[in-house]
């Protein structure tokens, strides 16, 4: 789907903040409310938009990286999917090096964490798995 610089704007204003106003962004950009409110209804409706979420405080959250290997005879692909869908997972990468996916579970504590660990381990095609706790986010 086509996206011009106006939609751009609008998709950055929103990456930034989801609950700024249509109001708010359409006085920043130099468009109506409804001009904006139209366009991010066109966003969503052709997927470049598919979801709005919200985003717990750091200091509510633990976060930890787990990189995983895929048995070469599993669809790599299925498993990122199945991953997404965990309790907990907020980014699946599909990587390249000695493992084949990167993903960020985050939660409220460690045994949510580590319960997370245990359901991606179940997954069939996971050969191994290694996990690093994020003590602190830089950037």
């Amino acid at each position: 789907m086509y996206r011009d610089k106006i939609d751009e704007k609008i998709i950055i204003y929103l990456k930034e903040n989801s609950r700024e106003s249509f109001v708010e962004i359409g006085k920043k950009i130099g468009i109506s409310e409804s001009a904006v409110r139209r366009r991010v209804k066109n966003l969503v409706d052709n997927k470049t938009i598919s979801k709005f979420t919200l985003e717990l405080g750091e200091e509510d959250t633990t976060s930890a990286i787990v990189l995983v290997s895929v048995d070469s005879a599993t669809d790599t692909s299925k498993v990122s999917y199945r991953l997404a869908k965990l309790s907990g997972v907020k980014t699946v990468y599909e990587i390249t090096g000695q493992y084949d996916i990167a993903t960020i579970i985050s939660a409220t504590n460690i045994a949510k964490i580590n319960s997370s660990i245990d359901a991606l381990r179940k997954i069939p095609g996971v050969t191994d798995s290694n996990t690093v706790i994020i003590l602190r986010k830089i950037i």
